[in-house]
């Protein structure tokens, strides 16, 4: 794998696990920026779905995104570091040319997958990090990185009313890294907790 590719995928999933690591007792119920998530949603998404998807998706298969998403424990920082930990060890063996799927149609080589997982990662890791008021600092080249894989890659007919993606909402280009992120899918930069509770 490229070094600089598995060095963002590295400190993406670091992020998310500081993040899920700051979660404190009672906050499992708090809503989040994902309008039907609330924060246990969104951790067993980014644990028990995001990760065993992308180790399938690291090894060049084709994961079921509808199937449910497996049981999520009581140490959520672990059980996403441990899934991380696998994920990492399979993308370092991976062949990044060989060629996959594309939604849609087409092919492209597997290192595709991993700008993906980084974009997942961050988007995540702000909703996480905004719903529960974690003083975490984001790390902005993760959100850049994000970014410019997924303004190429995010089309119109991907998003609206029953696609898995909103509406872009407007962010000045001055913003920061993250509030462009947020609006480029869908979040009101914005979001505040206590607004939507």
């Amino acid at each position: 794998m490229d070094g600089s590719v598995l060095e963002l995928l590295e400190r993406a999933l670091n992020q998310g696990a500081a993040v899920i690591a700051l979660v404190r007792p009672g906050q499992a119920g708090l809503p989040t920026p994902c309008t039907d998530w609330d924060v246990e949603h969104l951790v067993r998404h980014l644990v028990v779905q995001d990760l065993p998807h992308f180790t399938v998706a690291a090894r060049g298969g084709a994961p079921d995104w509808t199937s449910p998403p497996g049981e999520l424990g009581g140490d959520w920082p672990q059980q996403f570091l441990l899934g991380a930990q696998q994920l990492l060890e399979i993308w370092a063996a991976a062949d990044l040319d060989q060629p996959v799927a594309l939604p849609g149609g087409g092919q492209a080589p597997l290192r595709s997958r991993a700008d993906q997982q980084i974009a997942e990662l961050a988007v995540h890791s702000w909703d996480l990090a905004r719903a529960t008021s974690a003083g975490v600092h984001l790390d902005p080249a993760l959100a850049e990185h994000a970014l410019a894989w997924s303004r190429r890659m995010l089309r119109p007919e991907f998003r609206g009313p029953g696609k898995v993606f909103g509406a872009e909402i407007p962010v000045p280009e001055d913003s920061s890294a993250y509030d462009r992120l947020a609006g480029w899918f869908g979040r009101d930069p914005g979001w505040t907790p206590a607004a939507h509770r």
